[in-house]
């Protein structure tokens, strides 16, 4: 099969979860054989034009210029682009500004979304922002050739919502085995010593209800931030806590082995996502081997199940933050579970099995209903 991924910054993965997930499937297709082409910001990282043999696209993204509109603009340069191969099927990744350029893949192409979360749903956005997102939704669901979710919840919700049956198929996460302690001495940090937080600064993300949490707590724990806090809500809690010597705002980590050791040697894991299906922070978490606390929501506990705490409020969170200590493993249980799911469930190597049988199926379809 030929196939072409888009609706990320690119590959090899520097940003969030569509362009690890988009590594990872083209990796897996790539190996079986397939023809793969991703695209990829033009001012991505990684300037080569080929990625273990996968082919890489770079386009022009104004998002530098434009901002928010730039994304928009990117989508459809790259979608412009894509009228130029002879392509089976395309997987779009995200759909918030890619969707209203739909109509411009080829008839023939099989045009393949995965839907992610609500985004509609997100606090960041205003009202009419909000609303046209749930417009580009529903014109997602009636232009694309077949939708995947990432989550049961997904499923059931465009079921519900628009009587269209999307095949189930969550992301993946990769097992990690193999700690090492000395990542921790740069930080001054000790083996379940602290607490931490990795996601975007976004009010979705419930970051300043787990930091106030942290503050009610009185808990001189450091707590780690990972996450790039140079924006509007970064500036304005690092002021507000700038006097919690303990909260440790470092930024983004894109180094994995820096980042799993830092999830696994810690005390407590706060997930804070409230929107979407299948996060891959909080699969990463699992198979890091991290003792989780999540934001109580139907999305989460779908994954977590009974493996882990659940928080609402900053109360929850102190509470949590002074009750439960890692060390005394009384919740190993917990951790075991949690690694089963990735193994069995989350890992990539089934996923790439559905995704790459779900493309096989349609494109035989396909090749049957234009030789009749």
């Amino acid at each position: 099969m030929r196939i072409a991924i888009l609706g990320t910054r690119g590959i090899p993965s520097n940003y969030g979860g569509f362009e690890k997930s988009a590594e990872q499937l083209a990796l897996g297709f790539a190996r079986r054989g397939h023809e793969v082409m991703v695209y990829n910001s033009h001012n991505h990282a990684y300037q080569k034009t080929h990625w273990n043999g996968i082919k890489l696209i770079h386009i022009h993204d104004p998002e530098y210029k434009f901002g928010s509109l730039g994304h928009y603009l990117y989508d459809y340069n790259c979608i412009k682009d894509l009228r130029n191969h002879d392509i089976d099927v395309v997987l779009q990744l995200g759909y918030t500004t890619s969707s209203i350029w739909n109509w411009m893949v080829p008839k023939k192409t099989a045009l393949i979304t995965n839907l992610d979360g609500l985004e509609w749903k997100r606090k960041r956005y205003n009202p009419v922002v909000r609303k046209l997102i749930k417009l580009s939704e529903r014109y997602t669901v009636t232009t694309s050739t077949h939708i995947i979710a990432d989550s049961i919840g997904i499923q059931d919700y465009l079921q519900g919502e628009y009587g269209k049956a999307a095949l189930f198929i969550p992301y993946g996460a990769e097992m990690f085995s193999n700690p090492t302690a000395h990542f921790l001495k740069p930080y001054g940090l000790t083996e379940n010593g602290y607490n931490m937080f990795v996601g975007r600064i976004e009010e979705d993300n419930s970051i300043e209800v787990i930091l106030d949490g942290v503050v009610k707590s009185k808990s001189e724990m450091p707590f780690l931030v990972v996450g790039n806090h140079l924006s509007k809500l970064g500036s304005k809690l690092k002021h507000k806590y700038h006097e919690h010597k303990n909260i440790l705002f470092l930024g983004s980590i894109y180094d994995n082995e820096k980042l799993n050791n830092l999830r696994y040697f810690s005390n407590l894991y706060f997930h804070g996502h409230t929107v979407g299906g299948t996060n891959p922070l909080l699969l990463e978490a699992m198979a890091a081997q991290s003792l989780i606390a999540a934001h109580d929501n139907d999305f989460n506990r779908l994954i977590l199940e009974d493996d882990g705490f659940y928080f609402r409020c900053a109360d929850d969170v102190a509470e949590q933050i002074s009750q439960i200590k890692r060390s005394y493993r009384s919740h190993d249980t917990f951790i075991t579970n949690n690694s089963k799911k990735i193994l069995h469930t989350y890992n990539w190597q089934r996923i790439v099995d559905l995704y790459e049988a779900h493309f096989m199926k349609i494109v035989k379809q396909d090749l049957a209903f234009n030789a009749l």
